[in-house]
């Protein structure tokens, strides 16, 4: 046992190690006439931002003799925000990762995937074979079924009928952060998006959870809970959870142990619009109809949330499919209908979302010396956050991605 302790902390050592090397275009940007939203001092300023070797250089007004050497881009005072982060995906493929990025999403924390494809994403990113979006990997769902998941690892396959007792859920927890993961999934409750289950019903017991939380914690890996269930839920934060992803039937006792336990909460709301409303992907009649029950339980879980003092996140919850219609900036929207205040919604899928994902010393901000990780956007997000989903230019580690403008002819 102490032998395979080691090589798994070997690996992780490993793994952090990887991050901390990553590849940055040798590339000098100067993004001039931009309106820059600063998200912490909530103010917006006409500025330029320097861009060097994947980092911000320096943010100010700036002479044109101090520019050479530097590729200009003349935003035409469009306004310039950090990167948007979705901590909850299940994007699995480039086509995906291409998608979300142009979407103006440039980090994204996976929710769990098939056979390690997030860990693959990950790694080469940071090896500069893709340009992004920056992917925190989870590797497998550790849930009490795995089915045809055993095939993503030989080692799995002790696992085919149940993953339930302490040495089977410490034993999936292992395999996951050996093969990459940097955050665990699992389950305090059953699913909402298949007919057949309850999401309400709970699933592993707290002193379960308790083994998950704790093998990961030995690595310094934190746990994220599907949880739509207020018992199930509240099991996984007394257990040590890092975050409650959806939230759905929550009360406020659960939620004042989240604040007590600076817990995370990732309501996953645009999802669940996605189940009410056609196209995207969920189209089934008994999921329709569950779904107009539960976006009035999610709504009055969120707004209970934001008066207790909850730190809120956004996700997505999708595969960023060519069918997806769910996006992080329609979820910072509903925020706003739902009452929270402007700054605070954009602050969900910014620097709360790094905070969460533990990623805040580099990201999430626009700050010299945080990675270039920015977007642009036609109108002023704090009197329209509609304008989050009509991104102009998207720049991760450095890398531009997606450039729109400009709107006239040259």
């Amino acid at each position: 046992m102490k032998t395979r302790y080691w090589l798994v902390l070997l690996c992780t050592l490993f793994i952090v190690q990887l991050d901390a090397q990553k590849v940055y275009p040798d590339k000098k940007y100067a993004l001039i006439n931009a309106q820059v939203v600063n998200v912490v001092t909530e103010t917006i300023t006409s500025a330029s931002v320097l861009v060097n070797q994947g980092k911000i250089e320096d943010i100010g007004t700036f002479d044109t003799s101090e520019l050479s050497g530097y590729e200009i881009i003349d935003l035409e005072n469009s306004y310039l925000l950090p990167g948007m982060i979705d901590v909850h995906t299940h994007l699995n493929n480039l086509e995906a990762a291409g998608r979300a990025l142009i979407s103006g999403v440039t980090t994204v924390r996976s929710a769990s995937v098939p056979a390690y494809q997030d860990v693959s994403i990950s790694r080469m990113v940071i090896e500069g074979h893709l340009e992004g979006p920056d992917m925190i990997p989870c590797g497998v769902y550790v849930t009490p079924f795995l089915k045809n998941t055993i095939l993503a690892d030989p080692r799995l396959g002790i696992l085919k009928d149940t993953v339930d007792s302490e040495e089977e859920l410490r034993h999936l927890v292992r395999i996951n952060i050996d093969r990459g993961a940097q955050v665990i999934k699992t389950r305090g409750t059953e699913r909402a998006g298949l007919p057949t289950t309850d999401p309400r019903k709970q699933t592993f017991t707290t002193e379960q959870l308790q083994w998950i939380v704790d093998e990961a914690a030995k690595y310094d890996v934190p746990v994220i809970i599907h949880g739509h269930g207020d018992e199930g839920s509240r099991a996984a934060v007394e257990a040590g959870a890092r975050s409650i992803e959806h939230g759905t039937f929550l009360s406020d006792e659960t939620l004042e142990l989240m604040k007590a336990k600076d817990a995370f909460l990732v309501p996953t709301f645009i999802t669940l619009l996605d189940l009410v409303e056609p196209g995207g992907d969920y189209d089934d009649p008994v999921i329709h109809m569950r779904g107009k029950y539960m976006v009035p339980k999610s709504e009055r879980t969120i707004k209970a949330a934001m008066r207790i003092g909850v730190k809120i996140a956004t996700g997505a919850d999708n595969r960023y499919t060519e069918k997806s219609t769910s996006r992080v900036s329609m979820e910072v929207e509903e925020y706003r209908r739902l009452g929270m205040e402007p700054w605070d919604a954009l602050r969900t899928t910014t620097t709360n979302a790094a905070e969460l994902l533990r990623i805040e010393d580099y990201t999430g901000k626009i700050a010299a010396g945080f990675e270039a990780d920015l977007i642009a956007i036609p109108d002023n997000p704090i009197e329209d956050p509609k304008a989050l989903q009509d991104v102009l230019m998207v720049m991760s580690n450095g890398n531009l991605s997606l450039l729109r403008l400009p709107f006239g002819k040259e």
